[in-house]
């Protein structure tokens, strides 16, 4: 079977794996604005098209002391969040898994007395839509779980609908460190081997340097670009000769 379980959900944030601090995060929400006074008979379904609220809830976690763990996020994240949420079957995240990812901004921080390690509240609030105004889906899927590498991607990919589409969608990439200047890429393919997969085309983080990680970000495509039915991850090193990131894929 493949249900899905707590103990397997790592969390994301701005580039920093916040997994070892969080034990809960709230209703992730994706809900379309009801269409005021509509008729039995209109054809809207009682939805406003495009009009859709995104939410990830509260995160609950543990107050730390780390210079990269949660409270330094709290700290220095401007109140900007990219968030992933990514979800592993019977074990930790692998490629092909659902993800939620989207940006959001932190609407409070509240930390409380208890026994043993002290409890923190995050209410993430509500979605920012810079950047990904022209998209409305928080939901995709894992390419490449938190890991790193050495080298440049010659594997197959994963079919994550299993057909092309035609709608565009959002490129999501979380770069914990490296070594150097690297650039993080998506790649799609009609036919899944090595020499179909080409760039999708803005689908690119840009040069990142080691000074600027940790990074993350949420590229958005044209909602009239065609992805192609399979999916990859792929790098360029510059001066890098190794990275640490997850990365995913929200296809419209």
């Amino acid at each position: 079977m493949t249900r899905i379980n707590d103990k397997f959900t790592r969390l994301y944030n701005n580039g920093v794996d916040i997994s070892g601090y969080a034990n809960a995060i709230g209703s992730l929400d994706w809900t379309y604005a009801a269409a005021p006074n509509a008729a039995f008979s209109d054809a809207v379904f009682n939805a406003i098209a495009g009009r859709v609220t995104i939410s990830a809830g509260t995160i609950n976690a543990f107050l730390d002391n780390d210079a990269a763990g949660l409270l330094n996020q709290v700290k220095t994240s401007a109140t900007n969040y990219n968030l992933m949420v990514a979800y592993g079957t019977n074990a930790v995240s692998i490629a092909g898994d659902p993800m939620f990812a989207w940006q959001f901004e932190q609407m409070d921080f509240q930390a409380g007395g208890g026994e043993g390690f002290l409890p923190v509240t995050i209410p993430v609030g509500n979605a920012s839509y810079s950047g990904v105004l022209s998209h409305s889906k928080p939901w995709g899927v894992i390419v490449h779980p938190k890991g790193a590498e050495t080298a440049v991607n010659t594997a197959v990919g994963i079919d994550d609908r299993g057909a092309a589409s035609s709608l565009g969608g959002i490129f999501v990439y979380h770069l914990f460190s490296s070594n150097g200047t690297v650039t993080l890429k998506m790649q799609d393919a009609a036919t899944n081997t090595n020499p179909s997969f080409s760039d999708l085309s803005g689908a690119t983080s840009g040069s990142i340097t080691a000074a600027s990680t940790p990074a993350s970000g949420m590229v958005a495509l044209s909602t009239t670009a065609t992805v192609r039915r399979y999916l990859r991850w792929q790098l360029v090193f510059g001066t890098a000769t190794t990275a640490t990131f997850a990365c995913g894929f929200i296809r419209d």
